[in-house]
């Protein structure tokens, strides 16, 4: 009896050693080394990719961001600010009906076969706004213009790039909204476009929160939300 007594004791001491050591060293000094590593040689990545504007953060480098109008009386969807560069559709983002505390916004994708009829419509009523939107006097922009990244959205709804193309193909427009020259806004362009990773890992790329804020510093304006 005594002995079964003082096995069960040293069982129960050893697994609550164990359950301390481990709770130390996986629950405080582990995450304390990783994040020392990060914020020593990664810091701008660890606290979020933040990108600041005029002395204060604007926003991330990884989560795209709308440029719309204030939306008026009645209107469900804001209309784009064309002063700004735009960024992709965002049909896959849901909205929070759980905890309406707070405003948040879920990122997915729009789970919609390629034939889906609703699909189909979006990227219709897309190309044909992108079609309005930038054509300007002397410079029409058709529907074979529009690249494909221009009327869908990423699998993330959150994508914070755009192809170079679908930057080239506002030039004109954001030059003309904000009466800059063509030429000075297709620099911008060339400039914040990043190639592939490597030379050969996914596609060159824009990003349009660093290219509006850029936009702003030209014509002396706000790009972050």
């Amino acid at each position: 009896m005594n002995t079964s007594l003082t096995n069960a004791a040293r069982l129960f001491g050893a697994g609550l050693r164990a359950l301390l050591v481990l709770t130390v060293v996986t629950g405080i000094v582990y995450p304390l080394v990783v994040t020392g590593v990060a914020q020593g040689l990664f810091p701008g990545r660890a606290n979020g990719s933040e990108i600041e504007a005029d002395g204060k953060v604007v926003g991330s480098s990884l989560i795209g961001q709308s440029y719309n109008l204030p939306p008026k009386e009645g209107q469900e969807t804001p209309a784009p600010d064309l002063r700004w560069f735009q960024g992709r559709p965002r049909n896959g983002l849901g909205t929070n009906t759980v905890n309406t505390q707070y405003d948040l916004i879920l990122s997915g994708a729009t789970n919609r076969a390629a034939d889906n009829p609703e699909l189909l419509r979006w990227v219709k009523d897309a190309k044909a706004a992108v079609v309005k939107d930038n054509s300007v006097p002397g410079h029409p922009v058709t529907p074979s213009d529009v690249p494909a990244d221009a009327v869908t959205s990423s699998g993330s709804g959150l994508d914070p790039h755009i192809s170079p193309e679908y930057a080239d193909l506002q030039v004109r427009r954001v030059a003309e909204r904000n009466g800059l020259p063509v030429a000075r806004v297709q620099r911008l362009v060339d400039t914040h476009t990043t190639p592939r990773t490597l030379g050969f890992i996914g596609e060159p790329r824009v990003n349009v929160l660093e290219l509006n804020i850029a936009l702003g510093d030209l014509k002396g304006g706000t790009a972050g939300h």
